[in-house]
């Protein structure tokens, strides 16, 4: 058996974002959200964050 080689394919991801689009930006928010928290939020936003999951999460129940 051989092994399988990857190879990059950028029409396949092209492809890939038209068809996901909303999924792209959903990911993209999140990252960016948890590098915030990680690396630059300060007390008092956390503090500010900790309030607005607590209402979002009301409103999803």
């Amino acid at each position: 058996m051989s092994k399988r080689e990857s190879v990059y394919n950028p029409q396949a991801d092209k492809k890939w974002y038209e068809s996901n689009k909303e999924h792209k930006q959903y990911l993209n928010y999140r990252s960016i959200s948890r590098s915030f928290i990680r690396n630059k939020a300060t007390l008092e936003d956390l503090e500010e964050l900790e309030n607005l999951i607590e209402q979002r999460k009301k409103e999803l129940d």
